[in-house]
């Protein structure tokens, strides 16, 4: 298991899996006031929440199903990365996509963060890439 280091400056619990077999855990709205979205408005949401990831890792910031479904609510930016040298406080950008006014308040779960190992990667110059069975198809090409 993987320790993040954890700074807490919002009056939220600690954010903990809620399963055993979740993959991350929910974000909270760190507010002195309700936030209102209006329909197409977005919104940067502090959470009141500082990480430090070992490097190698980043956290993704991904909408919760439930938000989306019921009330049009996402994450703009999906997934929105968390760099294992940043250090700033976690924010989250949210949109309304539906036809009405969404409220936020203080200690509502607004996201999901889920912690990844990542590779580094260095690039190989070249003329040509290698042949596969699927070419240049994309975007469809397999049908509906």
């Amino acid at each position: 298991m993987v320790k993040i280091k954890l700074v807490n400056k919002s009056s939220n619990k600690v954010p903990e899996f809620a399963t055993e077999g979740s993959a991350g855990v929910d974000l909270c709205a760190n507010l002195s006031e309700p936030l209102i979205l209006k329909p197409l408005e977005r919104a940067l949401v502090p959470t009141g929440l500082f990480i430090e990831l070992p490097e190698g890792m980043e956290a993704q910031i991904r909408p919760r199903s439930g938000l989306a479904l019921k009330y049009g609510i996402t994450v703009l930016n999906s997934p929105g990365t968390i760099d294992s040298d940043y250090r700033g406080e976690i924010k989250v950008i949210l949109i309304n996509l539906s036809d009405k006014e969404f409220v936020i308040n203080h200690g509502d779960r607004i996201c999901q963060m889920v912690i990844n190992k990542y590779e580094k990667f260095e690039w190989d110059i070249n003329e040509n890439l290698s042949i596969t069975s699927r070419g240049e198809g994309g975007f469809g090409h397999t049908g509906i």
